[in-house]
């Protein structure tokens, strides 16, 4: 697709490393279990107005209920229990329609929106504050064993029906608009929509609530539709030339009648 800004990439990234230990950017203290469980549970009343009480997260949310499983299961992973993470895995994947590999290393806060159709690899790396709407894939595009799935750094949101693929790394703070395919880095606080992924909105234009997380995604800037726009002005612009040398053609001609000389 088109677009207006010029597409912004990632330079120099710093090493991958696990928001469980500590080495993505900005990252947190490591907490318990119980209190990252409570954390993504409380997390839920910012990022969604339809959450009334604790009691109906808990029982009726299944990002909430594929996240605690995923824990569960990750702990299992770092003991080298395999089978029994992703047995569980399969399980949390059976019952929720979310899919995260076990060996996934997920941040603090993080909140799966609806939920249902994502799917998250087993080299990806998800840092605090993160949000995942509906049918967002956090995919590989390599049968080679070792980092081939996104990092997304903190405070990432991906709308919904986004793919993003391979080992690429999402800056801090960016927006990825719906349905769009994303296989190159993204520079942080930046918006990227389209098939390929493209940025089209520079820091400084961006819309940033008091609450600090956009939810504006009708909002998003239509690259091909100001493409389109912009070829539609032009077709106007030219049209209106031709319509004034056509004037004055047609002036210079009377101009030659009235004055007796024959039009050539």
């Amino acid at each position: 697709m088109l677009m207006e800004a010029e597409h912004s990439v990632v330079e120099d990234p710093s090493p991958t490393a696990s928001p469980d230990e500590g080495t993505l950017s900005s990252p947190s203290p490591k907490p318990g279990f119980w209190q990252m469980v409570r954390e993504d549970i409380n997390c839920v009343f910012e990022r969604d107005p339809a959450a009334r009480n604790r009691w109906e997260v808990i029982c009726t949310y299944p990002g909430i209920h594929a996240l605690f499983l995923h824990r569960i299961a990750h702990c299992l992973w770092k003991r080298r229990w395999f089978f029994l993470a992703r047995l569980l895995s399969f399980f949390a994947r059976s019952f929720t329609l979310i899919e995260i590999h076990p060996a996934a290393q997920i941040g603090r806060r993080f909140f799966i929106d609806h939920g249902c159709g994502v799917v998250i690899g087993e080299t990806a790396e998800i840092g605090d504050d993160v949000t995942l709407y509906h049918g967002v894939t956090l995919g590989g595009t390599s049968w080679d064993k070792g980092k081939r799935h996104p990092t997304l750094e903190n405070g990432v949101i991906v709308g919904t029906g986004a793919k993003i693929l391979g080992p690429v790394r999402i800056g801090q703070g960016s927006r990825i608009g719906a349905n769009a395919v994303v296989i190159q880095d993204v520079a942080a606080e930046m918006t990227v929509v389209g098939i390929p992924g493209r940025a089209v909105i520079p820091p400084h234009q961006r819309r940033i609530p008091a609450h600090g997380i956009d939810l504006d995604h009708h909002l998003m800037p239509d690259p091909v539709g100001r493409a389109i726009e912009r070829l539609l002005h032009r077709i106007q612009d030219l049209e209106a030339q031709v319509a004034h040398l056509n004037q004055e053609r047609e002036q210079a001609r009377q101009e030659q009648v009235k004055g007796g000389s024959e039009y050539p």
